[in-house]
């Protein structure tokens, strides 16, 4: 008997046969896929429900372009050739959703963070725990994603954001092309990760 309740073809889909993606075909991704990942992936929790991420898809040629001169050389390409790429943000102002995310405490938005540097730290933290939960649904969507960090995170940020969004990755999304793959590496043991006291 498993000790995972979940059913091994979704394990594979989510988790063992998930890959970042190098290359797509042309096939569109659309606006109804991206709505259905994410209808699925805000129901996953963060600190205080303040769900800071912020998604800006990059679709149009010019915007592409924009993006991809901002872009580290080797991932360039990627950019330019994915159907559909997605800047993932942080809204660093992200206390004032919260009144309506936490309406039986909605006085966490002053109590906790009226200071700026306080809602930077926590908006980093939770953006990037929901930017994996945007990767797993676009798995879950039968999608391949291939997230990157290797960008101009200032130029990302001047050129398609503002002061109150700081950029976390860029993911290229679409339908993985031909050589797509590069060869699974290793991964630490639970020994190597998991320490009892």
């Amino acid at each position: 008997m498993s000790e995972l309740s979940l059913h091994p073809a979704a394990q594979d889909l989510l988790f063992r046969e998930a890959r970042t993606a190098n290359t797509f075909t042309d096939e569109p991704v659309t606006d109804a896929q991206l709505q259905a990942v994410y209808d699925l992936v805000k129901y996953a929790p963060t600190a205080y429900n303040q769900s800071p991420l912020r998604v800006v898809l990059v679709r149009s040629a010019d915007a592409r372009e924009r993006l991809g001169s901002l872009m580290a050389e080797g991932n360039r390409p990627k950019t330019l050739s994915a159907p559909l790429v997605a800047i993932l943000a942080a809204d660093n102002e992200f206390h004032e959703e919260l009144p309506s995310l936490l309406p039986h405490f909605p006085q966490a938005k002053d109590l906790f963070f009226a200071d700026r540097a306080v809602r930077e730290e926590s908006a980093l933290v939770n953006g990037v725990l929901q930017a994996a939960y945007f990767i797993l649904g676009v798995r879950a969507a039968g999608l391949a994603a291939g997230p990157m960090t290797g960008f101009d995170f200032p130029g990302v940020q001047k050129e398609f954001l503002d002061d109150d969004h700081t950029p976390l990755m860029v993911v290229n999304i679409g339908r993985p092309g031909p050589d797509a793959w590069y060869p699974r590496s290793p991964r630490l043991t639970y020994d190597q990760v998991v320490t009892t006291v």
